[in-house]
């Protein structure tokens, strides 16, 4: 893990300016070594600074840090951390210590009217007792012998030597522990490590040179609970976020009311602090203004450390990111599009054609005009189709079809409407068009019945927008956002074309469309010709308060609400997790139902209203049903092709002639359209009644031999078989 260092050099009258550019660099652990004469003015420089709070963690080299006053420190949680000499809590420290107060006239003096001596004259103390005591013992083993010394001449003292090896072999206890040399340096002492807890400075560990550092309280530096730490919550008053409570007699946090205040106590118990709530003082959120280079609203704040957290319905983008942190968002949402409800559409004189599309009654006139024709050629081609007119007379050779082109349209309109016509067809291919026709027409009037009466019972609206496409491509209607918001930065920063056009339409409108606050917005909206673009769950609040209005579209985007602290800040990570956990729970699905729905002033829709209107099927709906249409036309034909043929070749038998030429003969007669409703009968069966004898249609007409027109009687006719057509 990489850990970088800076080291910077200060004088008394530069600690506050050093100060500033760790704050702005945003450095938190310092290791400060100055000489305890200047560190009032040190201490100084960081109350200015507000550098006194839980963030911050200062280690001291010097060894006098209780003799200091720690007033402003002990309340704020700030992380002091020092080592120190004298032991105050031994015995005989407080024995000695005693007796130097009481030592006139300079007791006081020596102990800084404290009780507790500084490391200076405590270590010149302790440096005259072992020089005494190694005097002392010289003195018992040897004669001294004073002498002069000059410090001009190198001549030591004889028993100088003497003298070292005593202090130097010397073990004993004073006031800055037990005192041992090794080769003229100090060994085997030992430095108390205290700690600025619980408004005190308590010992939590020592330092020897021996053992290195031995921590005898760990829960000094890593609290699992701080319960006495006041943190300050910076939030915008916003319904139903955060509310203003009308009682004045209340103060602090009771005077504030909503969804984000019950979210912050639910927090509060979990991870463990109090908190005191304040109100941005410019109401914004906080959007970076480019001219300025500036953040304002509670962006700023964070940003400058004069809050700690921030809850309110503040949304998580880039921008914001960049600068300071957000826990897990508490609650996802988009932009949606706010707009007053339509006004009900005028009844049409042709409402009745509502319930198909404009292509599917298209398509039903020309699936009308194609099975009437096809009825009509299949009535033709199909012998089954050609019947005698008159029963009575069961030698009659004339036969009749009753589908004419006009009998044909009838009897599909007559079938169409649900009524019939009195024409049957008798062929299978012409059943087959008329049972296909049938099912046709049951599908269309069904599907056509059950959507009337949807279009007769649901309100028809007005709805002069749909999404926010059609906002971009009009000028009549107005929109805009809430001013300093992150849904205004959406629209400026947006690299999707419909965006930026919509963006410069608003930022160009005059008067601005750019509103202070939702209930502007909401009101500008009620007043009409004015879309309100708001994110999702204020959006959702006010529909369901108000039946005037309603919601455009879908979303635009999706982001989220987090809860902002300011970079590096250690609470974030806590926070985070006591959001997931509230979710998980369901904590946060109750708050929201509570301030949502449950206020006993939601507005009291009709679940019918809720559809603003009813479709007309389409091809997508019933286009189906065509396909099974041609279909069974298409079988019709291909059966009627085979009637067709069937009955030709059997014709073609009793003739006793070609199959090609029967054909011919039928298919000549069908593909006429005058006489179509009566033909001469061949007499398919009198061989059977007069052998030897075949009776043919009619005389033959032969090519012009010499300028007239020759009849040529084929055999022997009988005038009772033949009827004159002269049609035919």
């Amino acid at each position: 893990m990489r850990t970088d260092m800076y080291i910077r050099q200060a004088t008394a009258s530069t600690y506050r300016q050093v100060l500033r550019e760790i704050r702005q660099k945003e450095i938190y652990k310092l290791i400060v070594d100055t000489n305890p004469r200047h560190m009032y003015h040190f201490f100084r420089a960081i109350l200015q600074l507000q550098m006194n709070d839980y963030r911050y963690h200062y280690m001291f080299t010097t060894f006098d840090i209780e003799t200091f006053d720690l007033e402003d420190f002990k309340y704020n949680s700030v992380n002091i951390t020092a080592f120190r000499l004298v032991d105050v809590g031994d015995s005989r420290v407080l024995e000695t210590l005693d007796k130097m107060e009481r030592f006139q006239p300079i007791g006081h003096a020596i102990l800084n009217r404290s009780g507790i001596i500084q490391a200076e004259p405590a270590l010149m103390y302790d440096s005259v007792y072992v020089f005494a005591q190694g005097l002392a013992a010289l003195d018992r083993g040897h004669v001294l012998r004073p002498a002069n010394l000059s410090c001009e001449l190198e001549q030591p003292w004889d028993d100088g030597l003497s003298l070292y090896n005593y202090i130097n072999s010397a073990g004993l206890h004073g006031l800055t522990g037990h005192i041992e040399f090794n080769e003229g340096k100090r060994s085997d002492f030992k430095l108390d490590l205290l700690k600025l807890k619980r408004e005190e400075l308590q010992k939590v560990g020592h330092w020897s040179p021996s053992t290195g550092i031995n921590i005898t309280d760990p829960t000094a530096f890593y609290e699992t609970s701080a319960t006495n730490i006041t943190l300050v919550v910076m939030t915008r008053e916003e319904k139903p976020y955060v509310m203003v409570k009308e009682d004045h007699n209340l103060t602090g946090n009771a005077r504030y009311e909503g969804f984000c205040i019950d979210l912050l106590k639910w927090i509060a118990s979990q991870v463990g602090f109090r908190y005191a709530i304040r109100l941005v003082p410019d109401h914004m959120y906080g959007v970076y203004d480019p001219e300025t280079k500036e953040w304002n609203g509670i962006v700023k704040e964070l940003m400058e450390k004069r809050a700690d957290l921030a809850v309110a319905s503040m949304t998580i983008n880039y921008a914001r990111e960049s600068v300071i942190d957000f826990t897990k968002p508490f609650m996802n949402l988009g932009i949606g599009i706010l707009f007053k409800v339509p006004t009900s559409q005028p009844t049409r004189l042709f409402s009745f054609m509502n319930p198909l599309a404009a292509e599917i009654w298209i398509y039903v006139l020309a699936a009308y005009l194609m099975v009437s024709f096809t009825l009509f050629v299949m009535a033709r081609f199909s012998p089954y189709e050609w019947n005698n007119p008159h029963p009575c007379l069961a030698d009659s050779d004339v036969v009749e079809n009753q589908f004419s082109v006009s009998n044909s349209f009838w009897f599909i309109t007559g079938t169409f409407l649900r009524q019939g016509s009195g024409l049957n067809p008798k062929a299978t291919s012409t059943r087959i068009v008329g049972g296909i026709w049938w099912f046709f027409t049951l599908i269309i009037i069904s599907s056509y019945t059950a959507n009337l009466a949807a279009f007769l019972t649901v309100e028809r609206m007005i709805t002069p927008i749909e999404n926010a496409a059609d906002l971009a491509e009009q000028t009549e209607i107005s929109y805009g956002t809430l001013e300093g918001g992150s849904t205004m930065t959406f629209f400026r920063d947006s690299k999707i074309g419909i965006y930026q056009k919509m963006w410069r339409f608003m930022d160009s409108k005059r008067p601005s469309v750019f509103v202070s606050s939702y209930e502007e917005g909401v009101t500008r909206v009620l007043d009409g010709n004015y879309a309100f673009l708001m994110e999702s769950t204020m959006l959702d609040y006010a529909v369901q308060r108000d039946c005037n209005l309603t919601q455009i579209g879908g979303l635009l985007d999706s982001k989220g609400y987090g809860i902002a602290t300011p970079k590096g800040s250690p609470w974030r990570d806590k926070i985070s997790l006591a959001v997931l956990e509230l979710q998980e729970k369901g904590i946060i699905q109750i708050l929201y139902d509570k301030w949502w729905k449950n206020t006993g002033d939601v507005c009291n829709r009709d679940d019918k209203s809720k559809e603003s209107k009813a479709n007309a099927l389409g091809v997508e709906n019933i286009g189906g049903v065509f396909v099974v249409l041609l279909c069974g036309l298409a079988l019709a034909i291909l059966v009627a092709i085979l009637e067709f043929c069937w009955n030709s070749k059997k014709n073609a038998q009793t003739d006793r002639q070609s199959l090609c030429s029967e054909m011919a003969e039928e298919l000549r007669f069908a593909v006429r359209c005058h006489g179509s409703r009566q033909r001469p009968a061949l007499k398919r069966s009198c061989t059977r009644c007069s052998p030897g004898t075949t009776y043919v249609p009619a005389a033959l007409e032969m090519p012009h031999i010499n300028g007239e027109t020759g009849i040529l009687p084929m055999m022997e006719m009988k005038k009772s078989s033949l009827s004159y057509d002269p049609d035919t």
